[in-house]
């Protein structure tokens, strides 16, 4: 009995050293971290090795709150990170930064609702959502270049110089040219009470006549009808599952450029989600003279602030700049101020990237289908006369 216990007292020991070592790594780790997000991140950037072999010598558990020994182990060293030990398990059950979440829901802090009268259309029914036409205040908390605004929430400095530079991206004789893609295919809209839509999710629907796929037939019905050669991919890539969406639209993103290199622009169509200050959904509408209202939309720029190569992240923000310029010429309240986000949204793909938030869960189908209408033909114009 002696020998056998001596014979299993050496991997004891060698067990006990390497948790004591992974402890050390994880305290090393999360060190400079200052909130449980970015002691998470950390964790997780660096962590897949030595906390699988920690999970091989302990053995998966299976606590209730779903982390596993090892984790626990080492959130143990971190103050920052034991004190909310939920919310470290929720964290680590979620996406980090390289496959990037949802596009928070912008807040109207910085625009205000415009005092406008819907326009009647017999085309677009009223669903019944309150709405409202958000503009910018003032030039305060924005980056403004003509009558294009632009909130910037990363730490890069944007010179109205560098904005308004040529862009790379452009059209050629090729095909096709442009692709459509939704990485968050089921975010549907709200039609007209009566209309029966089969829910998967909170306002997300696999019924492509009323989420963003549906927007993206009728971009893709009017690039062709202008000329340009369009793919649209109409997979739902955040159904069954919405946890690595933006991984799989790459992969797929990745897939169309191999087999067709003359793609030069890929727009990965979304739609918002918009609460007042009380938690009451509405809408938000760009009346439009003779046409109806349609939906405002929001064009998301990504960048590295992630951390993320993206070298060529400007290259989308200037297209972005050109075409919302175009487009506000038109349609002065169409398009909300572009937003510059840290995450790269799988825009380092093309420097002809961008993402389209359609207006929001509020607007209906008939809304937004005519907000992507009217942004497709203005682009479709526009980038014609920028390849002559």
């Amino acid at each position: 009995m002696k020998t056998a216990a001596k014979k299993r007292s050496g991997p004891r020991r060698l067990g006990a050293m390497g948790l004591a070592a992974c402890t050390l790594w994880g305290v090393a780790v999360t060190a400079g971290s200052d909130t449980i997000a970015s002691a998470i991140s950390a964790l997780r950037q660096e962590a897949s090795a030595p906390l699988s072999a920690l999970q091989w010598e302990l053995g998966d558990l299976g606590p209730e709150d779903g982390l596993s020994p090892a984790a626990v182990l080492t959130i143990a060293e971190s103050p920052l990170l034991l004190s909310a030990r939920e919310t470290v398990a929720q964290l680590l059950s979620t996406e980090m930064p390289d496959a990037p979440q949802e596009p928070v829901a912008q807040t109207p802090v910085e625009e205000t609702p415009l005092d406008t009268s819907p326009v009647p259309a017999e085309n677009i029914p009223e669903n019944g959502v309150t709405a409202k036409t958000l503009v910018p205040t003032g030039d305060a908390g924005y980056t403004v270049t003509g009558k294009v605004y632009i909130t910037n929430s990363t730490e890069h400095a944007l010179s109205i110089q560098d904005l308004t530079t040529s862009f790379d991206a452009g059209l050629t004789d090729e095909e096709p040219q442009i692709l459509i893609i939704h990485t968050h295919g089921s975010e549907a809209y709200t039609p007209a009470p009566g209309v029966e839509v089969e829910y998967s999710g909170n306002h997300r629907s696999t019924d492509t006549r009323y989420n963003v796929v549906a927007v993206g037939d009728v971009m893709a019905q009017t690039f062709g009808e202008a000329g340009i050669s369009v793919l649209h991919d109409r997979t739902l890539y955040d159904y069954p599952s919405y946890s690595g969406s933006y991984d799989r639209s790459l992969k797929a993103i990745e897939s169309y450029l191999t087999q067709y290199p003359s793609i030069h622009f890929i727009l990965d169509v979304h739609r918002d989600a918009i609460e007042d200050t009380e938690g009451n959904e509405y809408k938000v509408i760009s009346p439009v003279e003779g046409v109806g209202n349609a939906a405002q939309v929001t064009i998301v720029v990504g960048s590295d602030g992630s951390g993320l190569p993206h070298p060529k992240w400007m290259e989308n923000l200037k297209l972005a700049v050109a075409v919302q310029q175009n487009i506000t010429q038109t349609y002065p309240t169409l398009l909300r101020p572009i937003l510059l986000r840290n995450s790269r949204y799988n825009q380092h793909a093309t420097t002809g990237s961008l993402l389209l938030e359609v207006g929001a869960a509020g607007n209906s189908p008939e809304e937004a289908d005519l907000a992507g209408k009217l942004v497709a033909r203005q682009m479709a114009e526009f980038l014609e006369a920028k390849s002559k």
